[in-house]
Parts: structure tokens; sequence; C-alpha cells
């Protein structure tokens, strides 16, 4: 059944992909993202009602009403505090580029990190305002926490960030989104294992369509902290290397592959030898594009267009 109203799109690529045409004729491009959420959770101390519940090391915590959870900031205090700078680390180590999701409550709150990073010239995209569930937040709301978290990102690390990611959105989002005029791309789909255009709605008059960069949940550290996740570094990494290996075979119509990170969660000595035995591996492969997300986008409008003019 076809339902022109229908507002979903089952259909995407279909049988027939397109050649990616990444750059050395690589057979796959391989993005990670680090997320840094850490000081811009629920707590009482940011005005919100209750403590965080979300991807800690307390699976099924409860929020608390009213509250401090001493135990839940700890455990988020961890990523900022030595978690992040593990991770950067073991990239630099490789020499293999990331894209920093950062939420800008967060930077305000580690201004070491936002100084390096700026000074090191990450590619950024913006996570938010703040780290919490926009599901039922006002419209209005939102979109001045949209504003909030340009204006502070650019101030902090001089950065007009061309991406955004909200990961727990609102129905408003991408409307929102395309109504801020801001971004290149959005990455709140986890949809497709390629880029691609939708049209832009709130500028149709314009005749100009926005690129979607597909994230992903299950490539992604975040099943350490959920139920039937993750409960060894060796489980990550064979899944990593699973889901490397069957879009590597596929390279005769090139994929992307992202893979999201925390430092709260992959920071901890215990996982983080997983992804350095990940790197070992994807490191010896030939036609490997290491991209950040920046790249996949100006690699995506400039070979399939889309009449963005950022």
């Amino acid at each position: 059944m076809t339902d022109s109203n229908y507002p979903r799109n089952m259909l995407g690529y279909g049988q027939y992909p397109p050649n990616a045409k990444w750059p050395n004729n690589a057979k796959i491009a391989l993005q990670f993202v680090l997320n840094y959420e850490e000081g811009a959770e629920n707590c009482i101390l940011h005005k919100d009602k209750a403590s965080e519940s979300f991807l800690s090391e307390i699976i099924g915590a409860k929020p608390y009403v009213g509250v401090r959870h001493p135990s839940m900031e700890s455990m988020y205090e961890y990523g900022s505090r030595v978690g992040v700078w593990r991770v950067i680390r073991l990239f630099k180590e490789f020499n293999i580029p990331i894209t920093i999701f950062a939420v800008a409550m967060a930077l305000e709150r580690n201004i070491a990190f936002s100084d390096f990073i700026a000074k090191e010239n990450y590619d950024i995209c913006a996570h938010g305002y703040r780290w919490i569930d926009y599901q039922y937040i006002n419209k209005d709301i939102e979109y001045e926490h949209m504003q909030k978290a340009i204006e502070i990102i650019h101030k902090l690390t001089g950065q007009k960030v061309k991406g955004w990611y909200t990961g727990r959105n609102s129905p408003n989002t991408r409307e929102l989104v395309l109504k801020s005029g801001n971004f290149l791309y959005d990455s709140d789909a986890y949809d497709d294992d390629l880029p691609y255009f939708i049209d832009d709605f709130v500028n149709q008059n314009e005749n100009k369509k926005h690129l979607i960069i597909p994230y992903t949940l299950d490539v992604n550290d975040m099943k350490f902290s959920s139920m039937q996740g993750f409960n060894s570094g060796e489980q990550f990494f064979n899944y990593l290397k699973d889901s490397f290996d069957a879009l590597y075979l596929e390279g005769d119509t090139p994929k992307m592959m992202s893979i999201g990170m925390h430092g709260r969660i992959l920071g901890r000595p215990g996982r983080i030898m997983a992804m350095r035995r990940f790197l070992e591996y994807v490191s010896k492969k030939s036609n490997v594009y290491f991209a950040t997300r920046g790249d996949i986008a100006t690699h995506w409008i400039n070979n399939f267009g889309g009449n963005n003019d950022g």
C-alpha cells in the first residue's frame, strides 16, 4: 500500500544504493563519534525535577525526584574527569579522526576540554543545549535551547557548527533544525547505512534539500548500559568487528559505519581495550576512509548535490 500522506519513508535506496564514491575508492567510510554530555544531564542542580536515570553504570536506574543522586553524578563526572581524555589519547595514538557530539552546557562546565577541542580543531556536531529528553518539551523552549547551543559552542570553540544531533529528540526537532537554517546536516536518524537528502519542507519555496547522516545505537558503547547489552569488552569488540566485516564485504557498493562512544562508558579501563583492539584491526585494512562527520557531509553534498548552501 502506498500513501502519499504517510510521513515515513520505508523504501530508502532499496536494492540499488548509490556508489558512495568515497575518496581513494574506499570500501567503507568509518566514522567515530565521542558524545560529550557530562554536566548537562538531569540534576536538580540544573533546575531539573529529578536526577538522571539514563546511560550510567546503574542499569534500570530510577530518577530521584527533588533530591540529588550523588552516585549518578559521580559516574557522569568520571566521563569528564578521566574517561574522555582516555578516549582522546587512544585516537590520537592511532591518528584516526573523531567527531565530538558536544552538549553546550557540558562544554561550559569543562573549559579545559572545550579549549582543547578548539585548539585541536576537532570536528564538532551540536548535541543540544542539555542532555535531556526533549520528547515532551515545549516546541518554543526546544528551539530556544537549539539557539543557545549554537551560540555557546561558537563562543567556546570558534566553530559555527554545521551538524546537529539531539539524540533524545522530539517530533519537532527536525522542523526546528530546518527553521534554524544553520546546519548542513542532522543525525537524528538510524535508518540507513548511507547519507541521504530529504526535502526541506520548512523552506520549500527555496527548493532546498537537507542532508541526513544516520547515526547508530547498536554499534555504540551505550549497550554496556542497557538491558541485554554488552557485558564485556570482548562482546563489544566482536560486534564492532562483525559490523565492519559485513560492510567491508559489501565494498562494491560502499557504505558508512558510525560508532558511538562516551567518556563515562568506553573510557573505563575495562572497556577501552576493546576499542584499542578494533583500531588495531581496522588500521591494517586497505581501502578504509577514516572520516569525520563533517568530511562525510562535504563529500556527499559535493558528489550528490542537494542545493545546500551551508
